[in-house]
């Protein structure tokens, strides 16, 4: 018999973030998908590293850990290799995770092990009183960047493409049905999967999603990619994207002799991953929307299951099975009194 879940049944204690936070909206749309899901809380496991974000596990009715700054990824991986039936979502902040994290993130999209790798990403460190993070923009001016950080950022997308990520979507915070639609993709996608989740910091970086932070701005200013439909996007999808040389090109549909057979399907299970980079990297400027759903999916054997595969291969082929008969392998001999 199978048990149904709701909401509630992955609450616990009492969220203490600022009024705003996005990490309130992501916690209530998590708790919404884990119960869509059906995953009972004693086979799920909810790790994160240090910041805002991380409290995270708290508020989830599962097995949790809230492990040490930057580590998430590699208190995950050894969570779900040995306890390979658990399905563990890793929570991290772009600091946490792309900073002091960063290595154990890229190595975790490279090995492609089977978790699911949530990125809360608000272009600051908010739990430390507001430095500058690996995601700032250029110019941004912080506690430690007084007059202007001179650094590039990562864009996230990018860096997960270029560990050789299989899987990759974007969400924004407030948007309920958006975020659990990524969730439970997320959950499904055997491998490291990355959900870029677009929040605000209310204190320290309030407004730095404006343009996509309401339902009329996604309309203007997003595009929700989905599996075998056009890439078009606007108010009354008046927009879409063609290919133009080896980049993309904003059209309006009707004009200049562009009709809805010119623009471009989306196709998130495509190998080739050179069309899913250029929507992850779009941005919002230079009149291109920010890509939102889930923009690459693709199979590939992951790390966990090819461990205690090779694990069991060996264990297989050896004449003992525990110490004692590892022991009474070799020569043995008696010590008399």
């Amino acid at each position: 018999m199978t048990t149904e879940y709701t909401a509630q049944d992955f609450k616990k204690g009492q969220p203490r973030w600022c009024p705003g936070c996005g990490d309130h909206f992501f916690l209530a749309n998590l708790h919404k998908a884990m119960a869509e899901l059906g995953v009972p809380p004693h086979q799920t496991a909810v790790i994160s590293g240090i910041g805002c974000s991380s409290r995270l596990p708290y508020y989830v009715n599962a097995y949790a850990m809230q492990t040490i700054h930057g580590r998430a990824a590699a208190i995950a991986t050894g969570t779900k290799i040995v306890n390979p039936d658990l399905t563990v979502w890793q929570i991290s902040g772009d600091g946490d995770g792309l900073a002091i994290g960063g290595n154990h993130f890229i190595h975790a999209m490279r090995r492609n092990i089977d978790l699911n790798m949530i990125l809360l990403n608000n272009r600051i460190y908010g739990l430390t009183k507001g430095q500058y993070s690996p995601t700032s923009p250029r110019g941004f001016v912080s506690k430690s960047s007084p007059f202007g950080t001179v650094e590039d950022p990562f864009r996230p997308a990018e860096l997960c493409f270029g560990a050789r990520g299989r899987f990759f979507a974007r969400a924004v915070a407030n948007d309920s049905a958006g975020t659990i639609d990524i969730l439970k993709r997320a959950y499904h996608h055997k491998g490291a999967s990355v959900c870029e989740i677009l929040q605000n910091c209310m204190i320290f970086n309030n407004g730095c999603y404006d343009p996509v932070y309401t339902k009329e701005g996604r309309k203007r200013n997003a595009i929700y990619v989905e599996d075998g439909k056009p890439l078009v996007f606007g108010e009354n999808n008046e927009y879409g994207l063609v290919q133009d040389g080896f980049s993309l090109k904003v059209v309006e549909i009707g004009k200049d002799g562009y009709t809805i057979d010119d623009i471009l399907i989306h196709d998130s299970h495509c190998e080739d991953n050179t069309l899913q980079l250029k929507l992850a990297m779009m941005d919002g400027e230079n009149g291109f929307p920010v890509a939102l759903g889930v923009i690459r999916d693709v199979e590939a054997p992951t790390y966990d299951a090819c461990v205690n595969a090779q694990v069991e291969e060996v264990k297989a082929k050896k004449h003992y099975h525990c110490f004692e008969e590892l022991l009474e392998t070799n020569d043995i001999w008696e010590v008399g009194g």
